[in-house]
């Protein structure tokens, strides 16, 4: 049998199909989702007000160890809060990496900022701490020191821009080099804000991700390790921060008996008590899910031992939720050969995304030559990755 379809076969046994089409990623029920549901159907608080609201932040922040957590409509959403709330402003620039989903930079542009886009690490798929450090050191300068610490504000030299922020993403679940970045930005005070969407339940040294920076989010899509159908949540250990995302997700509304009052221009960013319900009772089954997906990567890191692809495993110091299962090909013609073969024969596989400064509306914003996203996006696949069910 050759290569591809002994790799079809091992997927299907693992998910009992021996016919049936595998999606890429597909969410698990196995708790008290339709019980939480019926509440706020009976009970009629199924929009931005409910008990659940309150619940799910709660549970979120106790499973991350955040201090705080602020329930938001979306990924994509809960990071343009987390930016504006970092003092990103129109005319300035925000560091992340090329090798991303698009919600990462479309939530800077929705700022009025512009990326910046440095390379990732081969291991970690996450910004890479070696490239931000030698770029910085070359690009930017510090102005304006003031006590008492008197670092300064980061801009860059070549387009004057100050650099607001910086955003490492956790690549298909695998914690980036937290320390070391927060490190390296704290020298240029630059605040880092993580883009932990697919990464919970990720640890690195022992600490959840999404909880290093000034603030990190999490995404509740469909496709994630656990979801709302659609939400986001804000992340941080700072009280203040933490009061102004909650004001700014809710339109700016100032509690009043029945006027209605608001103080500065907001966003409709609430989560949904119906979702939320939904994400309380997902909360519950996260650890049995988080199980039975490391399970799945051993099966997937047993196959692909001495085969032509290499599997990506959790680098050094972490602890993955391996929300997609990911595999480095030989080359893009090895990896297309595969990418239309498993999808033709109903095994749903996919590449990494197109590299953000390849997008028509990102082409002209500045790189460091992303050698090490070249070559990802040359040969990375993902695998079906839905929790394996008893």
């Amino acid at each position: 049998m050759p290569a591809k379809d002994n790799l079809i076969a091992f997927i299907r046994s693992m998910y009992g199909e021996p016919e049936a089409f595998i999606p890429l990623h597909e969410p698990r029920f196995i708790g008290n989702e339709k019980k939480y549901l019926s509440e706020c159907i009976d009970t009629n608080f199924v929009s931005s007000v409910g008990e659940f609201v309150d619940r799910f932040e709660q549970k979120c922040a106790e499973y991350t160890g955040a201090k705080y957590a602020v329930a938001a409509m979306n990924g994509t959403s809960a990071l343009h809060i987390a930016l504006k709330l970092a003092g990103v402003q129109h005319g300035d620039e925000v560091i992340t990496q090329a090798l991303t989903f698009i919600a990462t930079a479309n939530a800077i542009t929705y700022t009025g900022a512009e990326p910046v886009f440095i390379d990732v690490d081969r291991d970690t798929m996450g910004l890479s701490p070696a490239a931000l450090n030698e770029w910085l050191q070359e690009n930017v300068e510090l102005r304006d020191a003031l006590p008492p610490h008197n670092i300064g504000q980061a801009f860059n030299k070549k387009s004057g821009r100050r650099i607001a922020a910086c955003i490492p993403m956790h690549t298909f679940g695998h914690p980036a080099r937290l320390d070391e970045l927060k490190e390296i930005l704290d020298n240029y005070s630059i605040p880092m804000i993580e883009d932990a969407a697919e990464s919970i339940g990720s640890y690195y040294k022992g600490k959840h991700t999404g909880t290093f920076g000034y603030m990190g989010i999490l995404s509740f899509n469909g496709n994630k390790v656990i979801t709302t159908g659609g939400g986001g949540m804000i992340l941080t250990d700072n009280e203040e921060a933490a009061r102004a995302a909650k004001h700014l997700t809710t339109q700016a509304k100032v509690p009043h008996e029945w006027e209605y009052k608001h103080d500065r221009i907001a966003y409709n960013y609430r989560l949904t008590n119906i979702a939320a319900a939904l994400g309380c009772a997902q909360m519950e089954t996260l650890d049995d899910i988080l199980i039975r997906k490391r399970r799945l990567a051993e099966n997937y890191r047993t196959y692909f031992r001495d085969s032509v692809y290499s599997f990506f495993d959790e680098p050094d110091n972490c602890q993955s939720n391996y929300w997609l299962n990911s595999i480095m090909t030989p080359d893009r013609n090895s990896r297309d050969e595969l990418l239309e073969y498993t999808n033709k024969n109903g095994v749903m596989t996919r590449p990494v995304w197109e590299p953000m400064n390849k997008l028509p509306m990102f082409n002209h914003c500045q790189t460091d030559g992303l050698e090490n996203t070249r070559w990802l996006a040359d040969g990375l696949v993902n695998v079906p990755s839905s929790a394996i069910l008893d």
